[in-house]
């Protein structure tokens, strides 16, 4: 005769329209499957479980949603990016604001195209050594008498691997916008990510707002294709 055992449930569960399997759960926390005899730990039955959820369901769709085509994203850039944005930015479409392909060569007209934006935006751009790097604003890009954005703001980039340079705590120098120039990180010295006027030529330092490598393969680079993105 079997042992009485206290607690105890019952779980039927099935695979492929086959008869279902009866498995006794006791209070040792282990499984008796009486159609075959045998012992299943718990962390068997754990390992079982998920192997089976895996096969079961569709992998998710990582890759956000662009509403405009991209010149410059690829699906490896947009698999490390999204994962690293915040979540105020997490399952929302993302519009293109500005490209130099479509609106032309001009820090004026990136600014004008995000007077009405008020979401973060997202700053790619590739050089004429076909480098990937840019940073992510908490606040759109605006002519400004002092810095502003948040400790959310980072800088990245994909030359040659994925790196992303965090907010230090250092100090608050995240983004300031003048009308001759754009300027991200710094703190007595060169900026992390600097843009001139008509957006053809900038610069790239290690800042501590970021502590970043420089982001292209050489400090200074010039702009082949610039694109701003927000999220709404």
């Amino acid at each position: 005769m079997a042992p009485k055992v206290d607690n105890w449930s019952v779980i039927y569960f099935a695979k492929n329209g086959e008869e279902p399997f009866v498995t006794v759960i006791f209070s040792e926390e282990k499984f008796y499957q009486k159609k075959h005899e045998q012992i299943i730990t718990a962390e068997d039955q754990k390992c079982r479980q998920s192997l089976c959820s895996l096969e079961d369901e569709e992998p998710e769709d990582l890759l956000p949603e662009l509403r405009d085509p991209s010149e410059i994203l690829l699906d490896q850039h947009l698999e490390r990016l999204v994962a690293h944005l915040p979540a105020q930015t997490q399952g929302y479409p993302w519009r293109l604001v500005y490209s130099t392909v479509v609106h032309g060569i001009s820090l004026r007209t990136l600014y004008s195209n995000m007077a009405s934006v008020d979401r973060p935006v997202l700053l790619v751009i590739k050089d004429m050594e076909n480098q990937v790097f840019g940073a992510f604003s908490s606040h759109p890009f605006r002519v400004s008498n002092s810095c502003y954005g948040t400790g959310e703001t980072f800088l990245y980039t994909f030359s040659p691997e994925f790196k992303m340079f965090s907010w230090t705590g250092e100090n608050s120098y995240f983004v300031k916008g003048f009308r001759d120039s754009l300027q991200l990180g710094g703190g007595g010295g060169p900026f992390g990510l600097w843009l001139d006027d008509d957006l053809n030529h900038g610069s790239s330092f290690s800042c501590s707002t970021f502590n970043n490598q420089p982001l292209s393969g050489h400090h200074d680079f010039a702009v082949q294709e610039l694109e701003v993105w927000t999220f709404e």
